[in-house]
């Protein structure tokens, strides 16, 4: 039976270059929306087995709908030009594909495929038409399935009319009904303001079609019923604009589009010019008889007497891997590393580096001054250090170049990264080693070419990185900060921050009675012994028993969440008592539990693990044990510090906090003239926002007032909603609505920053902070709601939370930098948010205090100056 796939090219195209991090090859051209589109026909061509295939296009901006209404599509940002360029090549793809491609002036791709799939519906000819465009649903019939696009181009999700009866509870062409209620942000089509896509569909229901609305508008109710009758033209204009012409007039056929294949020396040599080495090399092609991608490299496994082999070309490494298994590098197992030389990989057993014959390779190591690449330095300073090897002199690190060229990247592996970037690909460790209980090292053989192929791999991934850094003005951020972060990381976490395990044993005695305590009052106000832990038996005792409102359900009973309990404690005493019980419980079980399994027998110390390349903002992430989540906001979770003591006797903990360093950034950003001035006098920041909000002056401004010009504060770095805010403070959305717009009215300046960084980051995809730290954001331009809104927030706090992240990592660099010029005992253990924690000696304390505070306060000029509050204890909790 006949086969046609129409692929709708512009909306591939998009997907692909978004989904992928900004590829070139050696000559500069961007490559990544063709690599992307390349491996989508591929799939399609291996998955389908196609017998007639056309990839549409649009042919221009201009088409008929602008006719009707000239602000069609008019909100788009414009295309990219690493984008632009591409579609020759993507076009030039086609041919080497032997795809057949058209576009139509005047006509959308869109258009194109709805006649072609009407023709072939008439010709009972199966179809499967590719996108990623929801609009395209209203083609689905018994012929013609479409395929939605999702996670980038990588996965599809196909809708035939049972597929989408079944989601959506419509038939194909009530999708054109629901884009005419909902409207269509990407497209510039306004539908009725506030109906989304959950309205849009109980509409639709109910009465059918936008017309049937529209004639029923009296049924409906509230402001519904106003918003409805005001846009009633609106609704039928974006109607029209969402449906799909089908006669479109022109000569092509679908029994003219068929596909016999490609010619293998025309891809070749496309993919050739293109550098896509990884699928010449997975497809085995030869361009004019020349070998698939580079020559692969052998791998020698190095023995004790060939060493002096790979020690005699130890100029010439260019690249090494070392291969630690374990999550925690504290305790990882160092099972073998690769030095990758341009005509050779040698594989060696870390074993050797500690004999006589391995001493010269482990100098090369620990040789500061020599230049090294490798991936994940950091990681491999911890593990070989707690086997006595030191790392230094790490000159590039793919690990941490992959994660600022694309910190959202869904697989860091060196597997992951030689995909991206269209490198010869290696198996997955999973392939290698087995998962889980079944996880075994292979053979030496088979070991060493897996870990030789990872360092060449790193090499080769290094090559293609470094031109990237510089073309996205990375150069400063990477060299001069990201990378020696790694190694000032990594020399906390080896000293380690000693803790009191018998104070801590002490403590969680403590709270297991203070547990006790605090269950036999609910029990006593419950009425009865019931499991506190069980969320059904906690149900029937508030709910059925106790009687109070039912808040949420869920598929098992009554939710009995954090969410649910706060709004229920006005209603009973239980519920304090109740949330308290679950803070206390969590403490013991995660704080108390959780750090007496980490603290280190040799040393009575906990050595954290500082992730680098987790978070999207910049912000390190702190593991085995998370030293960043202990709950300091109640008393008992503060106490928990007490335990964190200096391993030296007598001397202190010094503890040093940015203070409101967001709202400062802001301010430098957004050079609003009220919040300047307030941070340039050293006001405080809460009361002065209170003070211009509610028009009064600073002896009048009370609690409450403090309180809500506090939330908003911080609220606003975050991009709060009135939903949100009306959540932290207890009032009504309308009020948090009229809060936030009072505090835009007062900030001018904040609210035009808001503005033009989510028009910046529809305009470039992107926003950075700074120091040039970049988060892409595709969804910016999304037709859902939802995922467009995260987008926007995410744009408006992306460079002021990003930004605080550089400052501190600037501040850790230099004050590591700076102790050592001063020559000072003193140590940096700790970074826990804003917060930077030191201990140090007696006769060094006036001094520390001095640099600590010079270095934090001068890590980053800004025109606001940076506060910062330093206190010191005999142990952490006291340096607060």
């Amino acid at each position: 039976m006949s086969k046609l796939i129409i692929v709708d090219g512009n909306s591939i195209a998009n997907r692909a270059f978004y989904a992928l991090p900004l590829l070139s090859n050696s000559q500069g051209v961007h490559t990544n929306a063709v690599y992307g589109f390349t491996t989508m026909l591929l799939k399609l061509i291996e998955d389908e087995q196609p017998t007639h295939f056309l990839v549409a296009f649009d042919a221009g901006k201009v088409t008929f709908r602008h006719a009707d209404y000239k602000e069609y599509k008019g909100g788009r940002a414009k295309t990219p030009p690493e984008l632009s360029e591409q579609f020759p090549l993507i076009r030039e793809l086609m041919t080497a594909f032997g795809i057949q491609q058209f576009e139509l002036d005047g006509y959308e791709a869109d258009d194109i495929i709805g006649t072609l799939t009407k023709q072939a519906d008439e010709q009972q000819m199966e179809v499967l038409v590719v996108t990623g465009d929801k609009d395209m649903l209203q083609l689905a019939s018994d012929q013609v399935t479409i395929g939605l696009t999702r996670k980038g181009i990588s996965e599809m999700e196909k809708y035939d009319p049972d597929t989408i009866e079944e989601k959506y509870g419509l038939k194909p062409l009530q999708i054109i009904d629901l884009k005419g209620l909902m409207g269509d942000s990407s497209d510039n089509i306004p539908g009725i303001p506030g109906v989304g896509e959950k309205t849009g569909l109980k509409l639709l229901h109910a009465y059918g079609s936008v017309e049937e609305v529209l004639n029923h508008v009296e049924e409906l109710k509230g402001k519904m019923k106003e918003k409805v009758a005001a846009h009633a033209d609106d609704a039928k204009m974006s109607k029209e604009l969402a449906t799909i012409f089908r006669e479109v007039p022109m000569e092509l056929a679908v029994d003219q589009l068929a596909y016999n294949g490609y010619e293998e020396e025309k891809l070749a040599e496309m993919f050739k010019r293109m550098e896509f080495k990884s699928l010449l090399e997975k497809m085995e092609l030869k361009a004019s008889g020349e070998p698939v991608g580079e020559e692969s490299v052998p791998v020698e496994i190095v023995e004790k007497d060939s060493l002096d082999k790979l020690v005699s070309r130890l100029d010439e490494i260019e690249a090494f891997y070392v291969e630690v298994i374990g999550d925690n590098p504290h305790n990882g197992e160092v099972v073998g590393m690769a030095f990758a030389c341009q005509d050779v990989c040698y594989f060696v057993r870390p074993e050797m580096l500690s004999t006589p014959e391995g001493e010269p390779l482990a100098a090369w190591l620990r040789e500061g001054e020599l230049s090294k690449t490798t991936y994940d330095a950091h990681r491999i300073q911890l593990a070989l250090a707690w086997s006595g090897l030191d790392t230094r002199g790490v000159q590039f690190d793919v690990l941490l170049a992959g994660y600022l060229l694309d910190p959202t990247q869904g697989d860091p592996s060196v597997k992951g990264l030689a995909d991206a970037y269209g490198i010869p690909s290696l198996p997955a460790d999973e392939e290698v080693y087995g998962k889980g209980a079944k996880f075994k090292l292979p053979d030496s053989q088979t070991l060493a070419e897996h870990i030789g192929r990872k360092a060449l791999t790193v090499k080769r991934v290094a090559d293609k990185q470094k031109e990237h850094i510089e073309t996205l003005e990375m150069k400063e951020l990477f060299y001069d900060l990201e990378l020696p972060l790694s190694g000032v990381l990594a020399t906390m976490e080896l000293t380690g921050v000693k803790v009191s395990r018998e104070e801590l044993e002490d403590y969680g005695k403590e709270l297991t009675a203070k547990l006790a305590e605090v269950k036999a009052k609910i029990v006593e106000l419950a009425g009865r012994e019931f499991n506190l832990n069980s969320p059904k038996q906690l149900g029937e005792i508030l709910f059925e028993e106790l009687g109070l409102p039912v808040v949420k359900k869920t598929k098992t009973g009554y939710s009995t969440d954090a969410e649910v309990l706060e709004k229920l404690e006005p209603h009973h005493e239980i519920i304090g008592h109740l949330l308290y019980y679950r803070q206390i419980s969590k403490l013991q079980s995660t704080y108390i539990e959780g750090l007496l399994k980490e603290i280190r027998e040799e040393t009575g110390k906990i050595h954290t693990y500082y992730r680098q390349t987790i978070a999207a903002t910049g912000r390190l992430s702190s593991q085995y044990p998370n030293l960043q989540n202990i709950p300091i906001r109640l008393e008992e979770g503060r106490k928990i510090r007490k335990v964190f003591k200096p391993s030296e006797p007598d001397w202190s903990i010094l503890a040093a906090d940015y203070s409101q360093i967001e709202l400062r950034i802001l301010a430098h950003i957004s050079k609003d003239e009220k919040l300047m001035e307030a941070f340039q006098q050293d006001q405080d920041i809460h009361t002065k926002t209170a003070m211009d909000v509610f028009g009064v002056q600073a002896d009048e401004v009370d609690g409450e007032m403090r309180r809500r010009a506090k939330a908003v504060n911080f609220g606003i770095v975050y991009g709060i909603s009135d939903y949100g805010l009306s959540q932290n403070l207890g009032i009504t959305r309308k009020e948090a609505a009229q809060f936030i717009e009072q505090y835009f009215n007062v900030f001018e300046g904040v609210k035009r920053f808001m503005d033009e960084i989510v028009k910046e980051a529809k305009q470039n995809g992107h926003v950075s902070t700074l120091l040039k730290r970049r988060r892409n954001l595709p969804e910016i331009n999304a037709s859902n709601f939802n995922q467009r809104s995260f987008a926007e927030r995410t744009a408006m706090n992306t460079p002021i939370q990003g930004t605080a992240a550089d400052i501190i990592k600037l501040a850790m660099v230099q004050m590591m930098e700076r102790m050592e010029q001063e020559g000072v005992k003193s140590r940096m253990l700790l970074q826990v948010h804003d917060e930077l924690v030191f201990e140090v000696p007696p006769d060094e304390v006036e001094l520390m205090k001095k640099i600590v505070r010079e270095t934090m306060e001068g890590a980053l000029p800004l025109e606001v100056p940076l506060k910062v509050e330093i206190s010191t204890g005999k142990d952490w909790y006291e340096a607060k």
